[in-house]
């Protein structure tokens, strides 16, 4: 402790200097250019229950582009669902059952756990081994598998820590610096 015995009256501010520095340095990316508008609102939740995602955006004000992200998620309705809600995976299959495939209507049972792309909508046509992905991404807030609290989030599989909030630009971060979630 040799260094604080020599203090002197100026050493508190060199100090308070020293912390405004390097807190201003510690700062994240998107926070230092100031080339963003502030964020915006939380939309909706994507489900009411079990467990989505909400979004909220930014815009860059210049004329180039901005370093960071544009989007942001969060974890939302985190209650669990009635059982008489279903599956959330189901429901959206059951959404096909009134369009036609290929001339004919199905209906369209979800097919889960799909190793290569947890986050598209596989459903199966009851009673036959048809299997068609009915859209290249399932809703926000979709388990990517059944057994397990990672969620689907613009089409990629996103791991999972509870109850987080996290930013998403072609991966993501859990980060102290995000939102709570609700």
């Amino acid at each position: 402790m040799e260094c604080c015995r020599r203090a002197t009256a100026g050493t508190p501010l060199l100090f308070l200097a020293f912390l405004l520095l390097s807190s201003r340095t510690a700062r994240s990316e998107e926070d230092r250019d100031g080339l963003w508008d502030a964020w915006g609102p939380w939309s909706e939740c994507s489900r009411t229950c079990g467990g989505g995602a909400s979004y909220s955006l930014r815009r860059c004000l210049s004329s180039k582009s901005c370093e960071g992200r544009n989007i942001r998620y969060r974890t939302c309705s985190n209650v669990d669902c009635p059982p008489e809600a279903g599956d959330f995976r189901a429901q959206q299959c059951s959404a096909h059952n009134d369009v036609k495939h290929h001339g004919q209507f199905y209906e369209w049972l979800p097919v889960s756990n799909d190793p290569d792309n947890p986050c598209s909508l596989k459903c199966q046509a009851k009673g036959t081994a048809l299997v068609v992905e009915l859209a290249p991404k399932v809703l926000d807030g979709t388990r990517c598998y059944t057994e397990s609290l990672d969620m689907c989030i613009s089409g990629l599989c996103q791991v999972s820590a509870g109850f987080f909030s996290f930013y998403f630009s072609r991966g993501f971060c859990v980060s102290s610096l995000c939102s709570p979630a609700i």
